[in-house]
């Protein structure tokens, strides 16, 4: 079996050929002109990919771009058979006159991201296999815990994550967003927020996460990789 890579590692391998690291994956952005190049695009991906493309790589096509990310499905985590499926479509893209980009300060509507949801709990594993059995949620390959998170079985909805309560708080919101964004959009998304008329309410753990509020505060996060375990 493969050993699983580090974020840093994963990073490092990958950041030139305009993939990011976010959340254990690795993510890019193909922009494209219309649904029928896109359709080509992911035919040649799946084709870089070779018999490896339906263990690694999803791929999201739209009229304008082609989302695409890469992970090893039976671990949830990145080996290096991601990293040569990274180059590999990236040199495939090249050489049809196309960019792998993260679109960071390209104009673009927005950078690659993962969104994650957040929902504190005095009592994990009670309420887990609620959320499990509304959502149509599962387990995440390798992690299937009382405590652990779930996760869209189809890969359209965001992860959903269980952070520990020591005693009830009335006065604060229980569930909040993890917007996991590349660690080279983050000051841009932050500042965007707080110009949007949001607050900074935390930045002790940065850059591992900002904790922002609106005017009512209400929280999210904005995360990055960095400033965590390289695990």
């Amino acid at each position: 079996m493969e050993q699983t890579l580090g974020r840093q590692a994963a990073s490092d391998a990958v950041s030139d050929q305009g993939w990011r690291y976010l959340l254990g994956a690795l993510r890019t952005s193909v922009r494209v002109g219309s649904l029928v190049q896109a359709t080509e695009v992911a035919a040649r991906v799946v084709a870089a990919c070779g018999s490896d493309a339906d263990g690694h790589l999803r791929a999201d096509i739209r009229p304008e771009r082609v989302v695409l990310t890469l992970q090893s499905s039976d671990r949830a985590a990145l080996t290096a058979c991601d990293i040569d499926l990274a180059h590999r479509i990236s040199a495939a893209m090249r050489n049809v006159g196309l960019l792998t980009e993260p679109e960071i300060g390209t104009g673009a509507p927005r950078s690659v991201q993962l969104v994650e949801i957040a929902l504190d709990a005095l009592d994990i594993a009670a309420v887990r296999p609620f959320w499990k059995a509304v959502l149509g949620y599962t387990d995440e390959a390798g992690a299937d815990g009382p405590k652990d998170p779930i996760v869209d079985p189809v890969g359209q909805g965001p992860a959903l994550w269980f952070q520990q309560m020591d005693q009830p708080r009335p006065d604060r919101n229980r569930i909040h967003l993890d917007i996991c964004v590349p660690h080279d959009e983050a000051p841009r998304r932050i500042e965007a927020a707080l110009t949007a008329g949001g607050r900074l309410v935390s930045a002790s753990h940065a850059p591992a996460f900002w904790v922002l509020a609106d005017i009512e505060g209400n929280e999210a996060c904005v995360t990055t990789w960095q400033g965590r375990d390289d695990s």
